[in-house]
């Protein structure tokens, strides 16, 4: 049965989304929302988007379950590699003292960018300390990210001498997955924190990322958001968004390195 999302119960979700998340559906994402949700009307036998609506309203794990589907985002390792390159050659060698490097993605999905930042940091600290926070609104893609288990598919991007180094490709009942060391992912805590919400206390970071996230906020929300994630940005740490994103007349705390990538005055 092919059911219809009408203008109205589509308004009805782009609230409820906003006001969860922070995230601003345009009128485009219409069927977006319609083709992400559709399998949930199945699956309770429901025959308008209006009595699914309702049905969130009184079931908290159906609404974790729909915001999951309305939040997920595409990623997959190495994305935007300038990145990686600049944390690389610019910021670490320039991070001074003995304690750990901390890293915040701020935004990680199925895991493929803090599994990336993990690779880069094992790679080029040495013996010296480091670990990530990896956290994202969707407890559904963190239980993947945990995992560390991607379709084979998925290695395109990364470098050879780190796919040899820290990814054990599948044999056997694991044939065309691959899965990221162990050890590696012993570093990285995934934990599910709302950036539209106050933030837990999760201590100081060296750079935080939060990349391709920040297009799904309306202005005032990045602001909000910005400026709760920068209290957890050491002074000169960085804060690097996608190159699609600006915090042009959204923080005058952070300032501009090149574009997509801002730093916090040094104390």
């Amino acid at each position: 049965m092919n059911v219809v999302l009408s203008d109205n119960e589509f308004q009805q979700f782009r609230a409820m989304i906003h006001e969860i998340a922070g995230i601003s559906l345009s009128v485009a994402k219409k069927q977006l929302v319609s083709g992400r949700l559709a399998k949930r009307l199945q699956f309770f036998n429901l025959t308008t988007y209006g009595s699914y609506y309702r049905l969130l309203m009184k079931d908290r794990s159906e609404l974790q379950m729909a915001v999951d589907l309305l939040t997920t985002n595409e990623t997959y390792f190495f994305r935007e590699p300038k990145h990686f390159e600049f944390l690389r050659h610019l910021i670490l060698p320039e991070l001074r003292g003995n304690g750990p490097v901390r890293i915040w993605s701020g935004a990680c999905s199925t895991g493929e960018e803090p599994y990336t930042l993990a690779m880069v940091l094992a790679d080029s600290l040495g013996t010296r300390p480091w670990e990530i926070l990896a956290s994202d609104i969707s407890s559904r893609v963190l239980e993947k990210a945990q995992g560390g288990r991607y379709p084979l598919d998925g290695i395109r991007g990364i470098p050879e001498a780190l796919l040899n180094r820290y990814c054990l490709r599948g044999v056997g009942s694991n044939n065309g997955v691959f899965m990221v060391d162990r050890a590696l992912a012993s570093r990285i805590t995934f934990t599910s924190i709302n950036l539209n919400n106050a933030l837990p206390s999760v201590g100081q970071f060296d750079v935080i990322f939060l990349r391709n996230v920040m297009i799904y906020f309306d202005n005032q929300t990045k602001s909000e958001v910005v400026r709760r994630l920068s209290k957890h940005l050491r002074p000169g740490g960085y804060f690097i968004v996608s190159h699609s994103e600006s915090l042009n007349g959204i923080s005058d705390e952070l300032q501009l390195v090149k574009p997509s990538i801002y730093r916090k005055p040094d104390a």
